[in-house]
């Protein structure tokens, strides 16, 4: 769906715009990328199911306006140099309720050069989503707590990444764009090529 609208706890789809406003229609501040999943269960011996530890990665890439990376944030860098990005932290294995993993963002803290922020996931353990269930990112407002955006992730498929969604400077505030565009790769280098295709 081509045009940004305001957010209101929109499911998105792929190439889908909205707009970051609050809900008094001012510009957002704070954001949190969540990203949550369930590994596959696996049929073991004597007919015993268990589930397959999987470990996701969330990443997010700072580009500048020219579409340079000028940094990364991810679980072997949790915070950008500058401090507006902060990952929470490494999961494994994808146990426990709610987002497994969080990247928050001070979108005001953010220096004027930087322009866009792309979200990726990958599978560090390198099985396909298609052994990966409820998968999804969603974005938060973290002044309130409210889920703006949810995007599903359970496209099953032997792909090992998505290239989930960026975030552009829009005017005097931001809009998110869902991607959702598959791809190969354990870390985000391997997704560079992939990921300036979509700046």
């Amino acid at each position: 769906m081509e045009g940004a609208h305001p957010l209101m706890s929109v499911s998105l789809q792929k190439g889908q715009k909205v707009s970051l406003v609050g809900p008094g229609g001012g510009a957002l501040t704070r954001v949190r990328m969540g990203l949550g999943w369930d590994a596959a269960v696996k049929r073991g011996l004597f007919g015993r199911r268990r589930p397959q530890p999987i470990d996701l990665d969330a990443s997010c890439l700072l580009f500048d306006a020219s579409g340079n990376l000028t940094d990364a944030v991810w679980f072997r860098q949790l915070r950008s140099k500058d401090g507006a990005v902060r990952h929470t932290g490494d999961n494994l294995t994808g146990e426990g309720e709610g987002d497994d993993e969080s990247i928050i963002v001070d979108l005001a803290a953010l220096p004027a050069g930087i322009a866009q922020l792309v979200f990726t996931v990958n599978s560090f353990t390198g099985q396909g989503f298609s052994q990966i269930v409820n998968a999804f990112c969603r974005l938060v407002d973290e002044t309130t707590g409210e889920e703006l955006a949810r995007y599903d992730l359970s496209e099953t498929g032997p792909h090992t990444a998505q290239i989930m969604a960026k975030v552009s400077r829009d005017g005097q505030g931001w809009s998110m764009t869902a991607i959702g565009a598959t791809a190969t790769g354990r870390t985000f280098q391997h997704l560079l090529p992939e990921v300036t295709a979509h700046l």
